[in-house]
C-alpha cells in the first residue's frame, strides 16, 4: 500500500526539488542584482516661472479742446473727424478711409484686451523639455568620481547660476573621457509646464531608484554625505568571474533637465551622436535651466557596478 502512494507522489516530489533548485537560483542571482549600490546625486531647481506683469491699456476717453475726444490707444475719436465727412470731392473720401482705419485699430485693440487672459495663461504654462542623457564608462575612468565627488561638495545647486555651472562643469567631465564610453542613451520630450515636473521627477526617481543608498548628494544646496566606503561586491559564477568581466566594471552617469522651449536630443548609435547630446545639454543657459539633476553610481569607494548589473539596471543603453 505504502509503495503504491509513493509511487503516486513520486511526480510531484520530482516537481518540488525542481521548482526549490530554480527558486534557489533566482534567488541566488536576485541578491546578486540587488546588492548594495551607491550613488551621489547633484540637482535642485524648481518648475516655476516669474509672472509677468501686464497692465490693461487706459479705455477712457480725454475731451480734448473743441469738444472731440480721443479714442483708446491715442488715436482719432470719431466726433473730431464727422465733422468733416461729406465735404465735396476726394476731401471727403480721405476722411471716410480715415474713419475706416480708425474704426479697425479700434476693433484690433479691443480684441486684444478681450484676449489677454488666454496669452497671459499661455506664457505662465509655457512649453518646457524633460530631457535624460546617461554614460556608461569603463571604470578605468575612476578620475571622472573624484570629479563628481568635488562638484558635489562644492556646489551652488540653490540658485540657477550655480546650477547651470554644475550641468556645464558635469558634462565637460564627460566629454573629456570619450576613450571610456562604451554605452550611452538619450530621451526628450516637449510638453506644458504642468506636466514637465511630474515627468521630470519620474525620470530622476527611476534613476535614484537604483540606488540602494546615496551616499553623497547635493541639492538645492542641502548636502547629505553618507559612508565613503563600502564592502566590495563580486558576481560569482560558480566559483569564477566570466574573462570579460571583473570588479567594478563600469561607471553609469545620468543627466536629467527641464528647461524651456525645445531640446531635441539626437538618439545614441555611436560616440558622436552621444558627443552632440551631452554638448547641447550641458550648454543649456541658466535663463532657461529650470531643474537638473545628476546621478551617477557607483559613489562610494569600492562600491562596483558589473556588467550584470547594467544590463539589469539600464537595459536603454546603446553600445557606442
Amino acid at each position: 500500500m505504502s509503495k503504491k502512494i509513493f509511487a503516486a507522489i513520486k511526480p510531484l516530489l520530482k516537481s518540488l526539488v525542481v521548482f526549490g533548485l530554480i527558486l534557489t537560483l533566482v534567488l541566488g542571482n536576485a541578491s546578486s542584482a540587488l546588492a548594495a549600490r551607491s550613488g551621489g546625486r547633484i540637482g535642485g531647481g524648481s518648475f516655476r516661472v516669474p509672472s509677468r506683469s501686464y497692465s490693461v491699456p487706459n479705455g477712457g476717453y480725454r475731451a480734448p479742446v473743441g469738444g472731440g475726444y480721443y479714442a483708446p490707444g491715442g488715436g482719432f475719436g470719431f466726433p473730431f473727424l464727422l465733422p468733416f465727412f461729406g465735404f465735396g470731392g476726394g476731401f471727403g473720401s480721405l476722411f471716410s478711409i480715415l474713419i475706416f482705419l480708425v474704426i479697425a485699430n479700434f476693433l484690433v485693440k479691443s480684441i486684444r484686451s478681450a484676449s489677454n487672459g488666454g496669452e497671459i495663461s499661455s506664457y505662465n504654462n509655457p512649453k518646457v523639455s524633460v530631457a535624460r542623457v546617461q554614460v556608461g564608462l569603463l571604470a578605468n575612468a575612476r578620475e571622472l568620481q573624484p570629479e563628481l565627488n568635488e562638484l558635489a561638495l562644492t556646489a551652488d545647486t540653490g540658485s540657477a547660476t550655480g546650477r547651470a555651472q554644475v550641468l556645464q562643469e558635469s558634462t565637460l567631465a564627460l566629454l573629456r573621457h570619450p576613450e571610456y564610453w562604451v554605452y550611452g542613451g538619450t530621451q526628450s520630450q516637449q510638453t506644458n509646464l504642468e506636466a514637465a515636473e511630474a515627468k521630470f521627477n519620474q525620470l530622476a526617481l527611476t534613476e535614484r531608484s537604483k540606488f540602494t543608498k546615496e551616499t553623497l548628494s547635493n541639492f538645492n544646496s542641502q548636502l547629505t554625505e553618507g559612508s565613503s566606503t563600502t564592502q566590495t561586491l563580486v558576481s560569482d559564477k560558480g566559483g569564477e568571474l566570466l574573462a570579460t568581466e571583473t570588479a567594478g566594471e563600469y561607471i553609469v552617469v545620468t543627466i536629467v533637465v527641464g528647461a524651456t522651449g525645445k531640446l531635441e536630443l539626437p538618439t545614441i548609435n555611436n560616440s558622436d551622436e552621444l558627443n552632440q547630446a551631452l554638448q547641447m545639454i550641458g550648454g543649456l543657459s541658466s535663463e532657461r535651466l529650470l531643474a537638473m539633476e545628476i546621478l551617477w553610481t557607483p559613489q562610494a569607494e569600492g562600491d562596483t557596478l558589473t556588467a550584470d548589473d547594467l544590463m539589469a539596471g539600464y537595459p536603454d543603453l546603446k553600445l557606442v
